[in-house]
């Protein structure tokens, strides 16, 4: 007599993902009620966002604008994941082996990007990226090139100068208008907190555009191709005057000088290449770690609320700086550092139900969208502009040679557990939030600006 196993579905409630995000919205609707910089600022206008000079104010608009297509193209590129491998007749070795690959090349091409950026400056890079973008989503619009190697290669390097091309173009036209530092600290957050809203609008829309490649031709990739072209236009043509100044001296002395002999820049680069590993881990084992051990749950209903969370967590962000804040801005940090390494630290190391497990990823980015933010406020604080680019580039290649080793150990040659792939990403975690903390004790004056807060 035949024993039937019946497999128990695991279901999200359908209240997470909408309180989640009118949290996040409330979080920042009622901003401009409590803020005091807007009582500081405001002249008539009853939002802290709409404040500065009329031109700065239409290219920050511009700038969200774009920068939300570029997220929205980023999301179209990587929410296929694994299933796009499997489309292709992929098995586990060949798809460690691609992923491998690519993040070898993130390592060696992406780490020069950063340098290449602030030689050539910012609006030439972002129209590098859209062509790199133009490129993937040309090729995989066929079904004959969309598994071909160099689309991994080219979306990772494409990834790379995601990273840091956006945040130089705005922190550049910033400083070339003159604005306040903290019109600068809201516009960080805001683009933290519209990826989130665009990666969650690129799942939609690539449901909506997915159809049987039997045709040889993918709609969502030909959209990724054709917002790729809008933006290529609209950077070429944009009134900006808007050029990246050269470093003081030979720019390997500058940055020696301001990156490699500053300890409170090797502490912003271990702890940007922490929070960029443990990103890494995150999205490679999330999947696996839920559905272990034969449980089942509909990954796609649960992915939204991670993003959600993100978006509360970058909304938090001007709630915990300036002079009412209950703490100094290092100290939200370290905590927030600290409580993202103990969520995935518990999720690695203590077998838990899925909804625990929901949880602790929902916690871990939050803690990720008030993190990243902060490490954009205080780069502009302790790193001369015109080194952005190249010390952005030199931590994520930290990022992806760890990255690349547990690849090539772990999904390969399967010498490396998926626990110890989390618990080496919560101990950098915790390790980094014990830096932001020295950095706190050893700050004197950071980088001089001349524009107060």
């Amino acid at each position: 007599m035949g024993v039937v196993i019946e497999r128990e579905e695991w279901s999200l409630t359908p209240l997470a993902y909408p309180l989640l995000s009118a949290a996040a919205l409330a979080a920042v609707l009622l901003l401009p009620y409590f803020s005091t910089r807007t009582a500081t600022h405001a002249t008539g206008s009853s939002s802290p966002f709409d404040v500065g000079t009329a031109p700065f104010l239409r290219f920050r608009r511009a700038f969200l604008t774009l920068f939300c297509i570029a997220s929205v193209v980023e999301g179209i590129n990587s929410v296929f994941g694994e299933d796009d491998f499997a489309r292709c007749g992929l098995g586990r070795e060949q798809m460690a082996a691609r992923l491998a690959a690519a993040t070898a090349a993130a390592l060696f091409l992406g780490g020069f990007s950063g340098v290449i950026s602030d030689k050539m400056g910012p609006r030439r890079t972002c129209i590098f990226y859209w062509s790199l973008q133009l490129a993937v989503g040309v090729m995989k619009s066929f079904s004959g090139l969309r598994c071909a190697w160099i689309n991994n290669f080219i979306l990772a390097l494409a990834s790379s100068v995601f990273s840091f091309c956006f945040e130089t173009l705005i922190v550049v036209e910033h400083e070339k208008q003159d604005q306040k530092q903290d019109l600068l600290f809201d516009t960080f957050w805001l683009m933290t907190f519209f990826e989130s809203v665009s990666l969650i609008g690129s799942q939609g829309i690539t449901n909506l555009l997915v159809n049987d490649d039997s045709n040889g031709f993918l709609l969502p990739y030909a959209f990724a191709a054709s917002l790729s072209i809008v933006g290529i236009l609209y950077i070429r043509n944009a009134s900006s005057t808007t050029q990246h100044a050269s470093a003081i001296g030979s720019y390997q002395k500058s940055f020696f000088a301001h990156v490699l002999r500053d300890k409170r820049v090797l502490i912003l680069v271990f702890a940007q290449a922490s929070i960029h590993f443990a990103v890494s881990a995150f999205w490679f084992l999330w999947a696996p770690t839920i559905v272990a051990d034969g449980r089942y749950a509909q990954l796609s209903l649960i992915y939204p609320c991670f993003l959600a969370s993100r978006m509360l967590g970058s909304a938090g962000f001007p709630w915990f700086y300036g002079a009412t804040a209950p703490f100094q801005n290092e100290d939200s940090l370290t905590i927030a550092y600290v409580s993202a390494g103990l969520a995935l630290s518990i999720a690695a190391y203590d077998y838990q139900e899925i909804g625990v497990l929901v949880i602790l990823f929902c916690v871990f980015h939050a803690c990720v969208g008030f993190i990243l933010p902060s490490l954009a406020r205080l780069r502009t604080m302790y790193l001369p502009n015109e080194l952005r680019g190249g010390m952005m580039s030199f931590s994520l290649s930290l990022a992806n040679a760890a990255t690349f080793i547990f690849l090539l150990q772990g999904a390969y040659h399967r010498n490396v557990a998926n626990s110890t792939f989390l618990g080496l990403a919560s101990f950098g975690l915790l390790g980094a939030g014990g830096c932001i903390h020295m950095l706190r004790r050893r700050r004197k004056h950071p980088r001089q600006n001349t524009r107060s807060l």
